[in-house]
């Protein structure tokens, strides 16, 4: 396939998974996957093997890519099905991210899957927002193991409403489930008018070659970095039941243009919700390595062939049914970015930039105002780690996570609070040649009885600056002026503040 040819099909089915995110957003309910963006969307072969994903979220796509092919084998497909699945532990990443896969067709012959995954604010967990301080799956909600939503186009009433009963909100639930079932649809319908104008054998072909050309541009990156074995380690503040400083240890093997992450000698899972299954480990590793190809790489299957992963069974990130994974997803993805990218700086220092704020920020919360239960939750961005070139940026979202934040007026419209400061946490960033990105500060005053839950990271080990820049400063977490631990659910009453105070990057080189 020429180059021209080739780029122009990787645009085309690229633009599906854009079309989909955007049917999505603009159908969906909830401020958490309309004003937040937190969904994505991707394209599969037959296999279940990546083809195209649009630019949402790292760990969604990543665990997607990595899962897919397990979860699509052993269903049997037919036009109009629609399947949905949550499970961590069979492909799923942690309850709320709901993923939805729909068979494509043409001519009676399937030719691959279009699939959408949208964080649910509310999923039947034990504290609204879905995201409990939990001890066990069960826990954190309903577990939805692969199933038809939808058979030959028709809604299966006792899914959907197995579901919805198991949530607070039902009309926003099924709010969002319509506008996910509609971007398949809309996914669908494109990627048959793409194929119909390429043909069957057409499509595979260039399937074929955009994946020769992504392991083509991976192999190039690979080859790049020195031959090695690279080493580095670093640690979890807490689980949220008591136990600190979990041990999250790599080995990063370097050889004839491959990498194998190894994570033996990391500690055992945990009691808390920071464990994780090993999608959502594949999709951390897979982030850092995307981050050193070119922009123009395709994010299809071949871009990450090279890479192989191993997690002992039991472990942190290769944990057992039925542990609690909830914060798995969110904040011990982002210590693996930290990890392997602290072992690719002793392989490649000059293009590994320093320690980010580490952390989603994660703020779950809910009660009943007006008469009607409301969940919200939304990740809360810090600082940027410093790189050899540029200081950090301040008061974005990092690595593993990329939504936007909810506007205040929209907050504020909707939910029983006020939100009294969203400023960026001045001075925190890691000083050096080239300084961190500062924090964030956010305010919230509440006006009504809420239950709130925080799961954070960064609060008791600071984000580590590199080429003896300084670290950043880690984050806090206050009710009325009181600090709280890193991870607590609590209820606020009419009046009382929650301040969440996000760490810094850290910095990069010695400061002149």
């Amino acid at each position: 396939m020429n180059p021209v040819d080739l780029s122009i099909f990787s645009s085309r089915i690229n633009a599906i998974c854009a079309e989909m995110g955007a049917v999505l957003q603009h159908a969906a309910f909830s401020p958490n996957i309309r004003d937040r963006l937190d969904f994505s969307c991707a394209v599969f072969d037959v296999q279940g093997e990546l083809c195209a994903q649009a630019a949402h979220i790292p760990v969604h796509l990543g665990s997607m890519a990595y899962a897919m092919r397990d979860i699509v084998k052993d269903i049997n497909w037919h036009i109009g099905d629609m399947v949905v699945v949550n499970d961590p532990f069979l492909g799923g990443t942690h309850l709320p991210d709901v993923t939805l896969i729909a068979p494509v067709f043409v001519e009676k012959q399937l030719m691959g899957f279009v699939a959408n995954r949208a964080h649910h604010a509310d999923i039947g967990g034990h504290s609204p927002g879905s995201m409990p301080i939990s001890r066990s799956l069960d826990e954190e909600g309903i577990v939805i193991p692969p199933q038809y939503l939808l058979q030959a186009g028709e809604i299966n009433p006792s899914v959907m409403q197995t579901i919805l009963d198991a949530t607070r909100n039902k009309a926003i639930g099924e709010g969002d489930f319509a506008a996910q079932i509609s971007a398949n649809r809309t996914g669908g319908l494109r990627l048959i008018d793409l194929i119909e104008k390429v043909g069957c054998s057409g499509y595979q072909s260039a399937l074929d070659a955009l994946n020769e050309y992504g392991l083509s541009i991976a192999r190039d990156v690979l080859a790049s970095i020195p031959d090695g074995d690279y080493q580095f380690s670093d640690v979890m503040d807490d689980d949220g039941l008591g136990n600190k400083d979990l041990l999250i240890k790599l080995k990063l093997s370097i050889r004839d243009c491959t990498v194998h992450a190894d994570f033996e000698g990391t500690a055992s899972q945990t009691s808390g919700n920071i464990n994780c299954p090993l999608s959502v480990v594949a999709a951390a590793v897979y982030y850092v390595f995307r981050c050193l190809m070119p922009d123009y790489t395709p994010a299809c299957a071949g871009s990450f062939k090279p890479i192989t992963i191993n997690a002992s069974l039991g472990s942190l990130l290769n944990a057992k049914r039925p542990a609690a994974v909830a914060a798995g997803n969110v904040e011990t993805s982002t210590r693996i970015v930290d990890v392997v990218m602290g072992a690719l700086a002793k392989a490649i220092p000059d293009q590994i930039p320093a320690a980010s704020h580490g952390s989603m920020n994660n703020l779950a919360m809910g009660g009943t105002y007006c008469a009607e239960h409301w969940d919200y939750y939304e990740t809360i961005g810090g600082g940027m780690g410093a790189g050899r070139l540029h200081p950090g940026l301040s008061a974005v979202q990092t690595h593993m996570t990329n939504t936007r934040n909810t506007p205040i007026e929209v907050m504020e419209a909707s939910y029983p609070l006020r939100v009294h400061r969203y400023a960026i946490r001045e001075g925190t960033g890691g000083g050096g040649r080239h300084r961190g990105g500062d924090g964030l500060i956010r305010e919230f005053e509440f006006t009504d009885t809420t239950t709130v839950t925080l799961l954070t990271e960064r609060r008791s080990h600071a984000p580590w600056g590199s080429h003896d820049g300084e670290n950043g400063q880690p984050g806090m977490n206050k009710i009325n002026n009181k600090v709280m631990p890193a991870k607590f659910s609590t209820t606020l009453k009419k009046g009382d503040r929650l301040v969440i105070e996000t760490a810094g990057g850290g910095g990069w080189g010695k400061a002149e």
